[in-house]
């Protein structure tokens, strides 16, 4: 079973926010391959499907963004899901938006949600897919990420989202080093 966290902030106040594309890739992909609707369990919105021939948990915490690896970690135990079967997704201040980046481990980046996951798994060896939001150095950092995303940077996202649709289904079927590798140099 695979498990696939988008990361994000729950209410209609951060909809649209740089913080949520997490939520957003997650609500993209379930609505293109109509899976279903999510349901509210454990703190978490949460959707189990069948994606060819893998069973797949999208999970949305509801804890928000700096309380995720709570949610996360109650989800991973109850369905006894292996680290290894883990993505995370969470927006990347350090990459431009529309770019993204596929990694199998590593730190938190200075990521709250991505640190507070680390610290509820007790391993950072779990995958994640970076998605840019670009930085803005002359706003607040907390501003910026909880800002909404303008008219053009919409329409980024949403090209995107067709790529990490791939990624998704691929994600489902080969070696997370074959994945990294199709997918990493396709940035813009």
């Amino acid at each position: 079973m695979k498990l696939i966290v988008g990361l994000g902030n729950p209410g209609r106040e951060y909809e649209n926010t740089r913080h949520n594309i997490g939520f957003m890739m997650i609500d993209s992909y379930v609505q293109k391959k109509e899976l279903g609707s999510f349901k509210e369990k454990d703190r978490g919105l949460f959707l189990k499907a069948k994606v060819g021939d893998e069973d797949v948990i999208f999970l949305k915490p509801l804890s928000y963004m700096n309380l995720s690896g709570e949610v996360v970690k109650r989800y991973v135990q109850f369905y006894k899901i292996e680290i290894m079967d883990i993505l995370v997704i969470s927006d990347d201040l350090d990459l431009e938006i529309g770019n993204f980046k596929l990694k199998s481990s590593g730190s938190s980046g200075g990521h709250n949600g991505l640190k507070n996951i680390e610290q509820h798994l007790k391993t950072n060896q779990y995958k994640r897919l970076k998605i840019g939001i670009s930085n803005r150095k002359d706003l607040d950092t907390k501003d910026y990420v909880l800002g909404f995303l303008s008219k053009e940077e919409k329409k980024v996202i949403e090209d995107l989202s067709i790529t990490v649709e791939k990624i998704f289904d691929d994600f489902f079927q080969v070696d997370f080093s074959c994945l990294m590798n199709k997918y990493n140099r396709k940035n813009r």
